[in-house]
């Protein structure tokens, strides 16, 4: 973050209304000038800083988004995964009655 913090006084170029004899008014003039270059400056100063915080800010989104997009294929990929587990418990509990039905039938439980 910049050094030059922005005041109401660094702001302010032009400070007074009174009348400016010929023999002064390149005095004041040049006074004008340099209050301006230096509030251009601290206004620039900020201005870069906040485009370093915007740009970097942007940076992470795109980091973030990759990573929440690297989770949702994870995630899609687990689901498969338990469904297939799934589908093979109910397969194997199925098969598993059928042979216990089948074993008692073979001993003569008859149910």
């Amino acid at each position: 973050m910049s050094d030059m913090k922005l005041t109401k006084e660094k702001m302010l170029t032009f400070t007074g209304h009174e009348k400016v004899g010929t023999f002064k008014a390149g005095e004041k003039l040049m006074d004008f000038g340099e209050k301006q270059n230096a509030a251009n400056e601290a206004l620039a100063a900020n201005l870069n800083d906040l485009i370093k915080r915007v740009c970097a800010l942007e940076d992470k989104q795109l980091q973030n988004e990759d990573i929440m997009r690297r989770i949702a294929n994870e995630l899609a990929g687990l689901k498969k995964e338990l469904d297939r587990v799934r589908l093979t418990e109910k397969l194997n509990s199925g098969a598993i009655e059928r042979l216990d039905r089948a074993i008692k039938l073979a001993e003569g439980d008859g149910k």
